[in-house]
């Protein structure tokens, strides 16, 4: 079955770097678009960022554009958040969103001093 699982949250600095990573399994990696959501507290579910299977084409919301770069290795079957500025408000629990409406765990990110 479907399975993805994230890592690489953490507690960092504003204005510090977080790279999350996305291994997925149970799908032909490559062919599939990915994407990353993110949910902050008391706020929505919203997309961040999403790249195509071939890794061609990616789009990204207003708020992390310039700071943030999406990222996949289809050898790995892994997709990448890179997350450089980081700002108080990129404080949520991350979540890599795959095929057939498939949703991995989430990773805590805590931007904070």
């Amino acid at each position: 079955q479907v399975q993805l699982v994230e890592s690489g949250g953490g507690l960092v600095q504003p204005g510090g770097s977080l790279r999350l990573a996305c291994a997925a399994s149970g799908f032909t990696f490559r062919s599939y678009t990915m994407s990353w959501y993110r949910q902050g507290p008391g706020k929505e579910r919203e997309l961040v960022a999403r790249i195509t299977g071939a890794g061609g084409v990616t789009t990204y919301a207003a708020a992390v554009k310039g700071r943030f770069t999406i990222s996949r290795d289809n050898a790995k079957n892994t997709v990448y958040l890179q997350m450089n500025s980081l700002k108080f408000e990129d404080t949520a629990v991350y979540y890599c969103a795959g095929p057939f409406g498939s949703w991995g765990q989430g990773t805590q990110v805590t931007v904070s001093s």
